[in-house]
């Protein structure tokens, strides 16, 4: 549970990960310039190869290094390719093996798989430390000193030799390196060190390198940052939220602000980072920035509502113990990437460094008591007593990038590694193409979340199998962010068309719309965080259920603004929503096409019988 926790709460670069029962094959000994046994398999074959700790040094220790190699599923035909892949993290890759065969679908038929799981972690010299807890800091420093001066070698940069070891040992003349989250990591150290050994390269959600060849963002400022940005970005195509007064980040910091000032018990800190950070669930996207303005006005149901979301999405700590894959997380990130504080220093100057990085603003509009406090530490805090003696960057100085195709995919909302960083990368690339997916989140090509998702997977296919790299216009953009939470029917915008008379009848339809539309709004696709719902009380009072089974949602007395009681249902599915409604004493039938990035909603339907269609605009 606290790995979920991180990764959740944190925005980590976690993959995702399957459990297999594959028996390894162990060629202890074997040396990774001879042939392993694996390179001959007709099927999916474990080993191992034996490796220095120290690549610089070859009479250094030897570790052990698995690997999992599923040749094509036409053998009766040579390969195509092999697709080198790893899932994140940094973590264990071998488990992922079942997502990335289901990822890559028809791909496999000709093309070679190979997951390496990293030095440290998995099967591969795994780095475990007793008692490890990042709540406790003081845990940290000791994890270090128990796995001694040797953890200073499990970085990317040793481990891009490694990969290329087992590359050597399976007799892979090249590899397509297909990276996810900080599998991007590993890519980028690897090709740029071994560059003639690169046929293609896929990045998804792409960890940005500076020019000094080491990662970025992995501070608590990056995902409030980052946070920040996608409010305004979500808000920028919506003429109702683009008319709130002043830009998101003002508007957040002025609610944060307020927050210090009054502190509510119904908002922890942590729900407020959480908010920021996954605003590319189709929810929190289309509702922040109008709840956060209704909470400054004096309108705090809005926001109550998404924080109550997040904890049935989030529960607390269960207090299970600790992931032994944090020691090697550790160790990756601590050492390969950038900080606040000089990495030479010792623990109590990097300490000096990270307090006047705090005291100048550095975790704004947030206090290192709000974010450090709900968070637990973070990066900078669990890195400052881990040691990071040896230069160890990503990419090398003067990195030679391979003239390959390349595609690197991002989504517009990802707030671990947003598309700049990813932008920064491709450009590095000859034959880099970009693309950058409207609303989209984090690791979107394993085609988990959704319509947009399955088309980036397929975009990554046939990349793979053809090198096309055309956009085929995959968007996350299916809804319009909401400018305000009308309190009455009085501030509901009328609807206006045929069969509706007069103002009075127009502010009914569209305020029980929009009813219908606010409930039906947790069965967005895309609304990732709320799809566990079973059921949750209306904005303004009421209950709604949802039947899942049955593709509805079901109302009972939901108040979405205070003087309107709506009863009934909406049913959803693959073609339009329709809602049959019980709304002060009329029979409203509604029928409409939902998810739609729409200024204003075409509504056809009956009032009492009597037909209607009309046009219901975005509040």
């Amino acid at each position: 549970m606290l790995l979920t926790a991180v990764c959740l709460s944190l925005s980590l670069l976690c993959p995702v990960t399957v459990p297999h029962s594959a028996a390894p094959q162990n060629d202890v000994g074997r040396s990774a310039y001879e042939r392993h046994s694996c390179a001959a398999a007709t099927q999916r074959c474990d080993g191992t190869i034996q490796v220095p700790l120290n690549w610089s040094d070859p009479a250094s220790e030897r570790i052990t290094v698995a690997f999992a190699w599923l040749p094509r599923t036409d053998m009766s035909r040579p390969a195509t390719g092999t697709v080198l892949a790893n899932p994140g993290g940094p973590a264990e890759a071998i488990s992922s093996v079942p997502l990335f065969k289901v990822a890559l679908g028809p791909v496999r038929e000709r093309q070679n798989l190979l997951v390496v799981d990293p030095r440290g972690l998995g099967r591969s010299a795994p780095l475990t430390c007793p008692g490890l807890d990042l709540d406790k800091v003081a845990t940290i420093g000791q994890c270090a000193n128990y796995l001694g001066s040797r953890i200073r070698y499990f970085t990317g940069d040793q481990s891009a030799h490694d990969l290329n070891a087992v590359r050597q040992a399976l007799g892979v003349p090249k590899v397509t390196f297909y990276g996810n989250s900080y599998g991007t990591a590993f890519a980028q150290a690897f090709v740029t060190r071994f560059p003639q050994y690169v046929g293609a390269v896929f990045l998804d959600s792409v960890v940005y390198t500076g020019p000094d060849g080491y990662g970025t963002g992995w501070g608590l400022e990056s995902p409030i940052r980052n946070g920040m940005r996608a409010l305004d970005e979500v808000c920028e195509p919506s003429q109702p939220c683009r008319t709130l007064p002043g830009a998101a980040p003002d508007r957040w910091t002025q609610l944060v602000h307020l927050l210090r000032l009054r502190p509510d018990p119904r908002i922890p800190w942590l729900q407020t980072l959480q908010i920021n950070a996954f605003s590319a669930d189709a929810v929190l996207g289309r509702e922040t920035n109008a709840a956060a303005v209704a909470y400054l006005g004096g309108d705090s149901a809005p926001l109550y509502r998404l924080v109550d979301d997040l904890l049935a999405a989030f529960p607390p700590d269960d207090g299970e113990p600790t992931s032994p894959e944090l020691a090697g997380m550790l160790a990756y990130v601590c050492a390969e990437s950038k900080f606040p504080f000089d990495r030479e220093a010792s623990t109590s100057v990097r300490r000096q460094q990270l307090g006047a990085f705090y005291a100048g603003g550095g975790l704004a509009p947030y206090s290192p008591a709000d974010a450090v406090g709900a968070l637990g530490g973070g990066w900078n805090e669990w890195c400052l007593p881990w040691p990071a003696p040896r230069p160890s960057p990503l990419v090398p100085p003067n990195a030679t990038y391979p003239d390959v195709p390349v595609l690197v995919v991002n989504g517009q909302l990802d707030t671990t590694t947003p598309p700049v960083g990813a932008a920064a990368v491709a450009a590095r690339f000859p034959r880099a193409t970009m693309i950058e997916v409207p609303f989209g989140d984090h690791a979107s090509a394993f085609g988990l979340w959704g319509p947009y998702s399955q088309c980036v997977r397929d975009l990554m296919r046939r990349f793979l199998t053809s090198f096309d790299t055309r956009d085929p216009g995959c968007s996350a953009e299916n809804y319009r962010a909401l400018g305000t939470f009308p309190r009455v029917t009085r501030d509901v915008p009328p609807a206006l068309g045929v069969g509706v008379r007069g103002g009075q009848e127009g502010r009914l339809v569209a305020a029980a719309f929009g009813t219908a539309v606010d409930a039906l709004a947790r069965r967005n696709p895309y609304a990732s965080l709320e799809a566990g719902l079973v059921e949750e009380p209306g904005l303004r009072g009421g209950q709604i259920r949802f039947d899942d089974t049955n593709g509805k949602v079901v109302l009972t007395g939901v108040r979405y603004v205070s003087d309107l009681a709506v009863t009934g249902h909406v049913s959803y599915g693959a073609g339009p929503a329709t809602a049959v409604l019980q709304v002060g004493g009329h029979e409203l039938r509604l029928t409409w096409q939902p998810f739609r990035a729409e200024s204003a909603t075409t509504v056809t339907g009956t009032l009492d019988g009597r037909r209607f269609v009309v046009r219901v605009p975005a509040t």
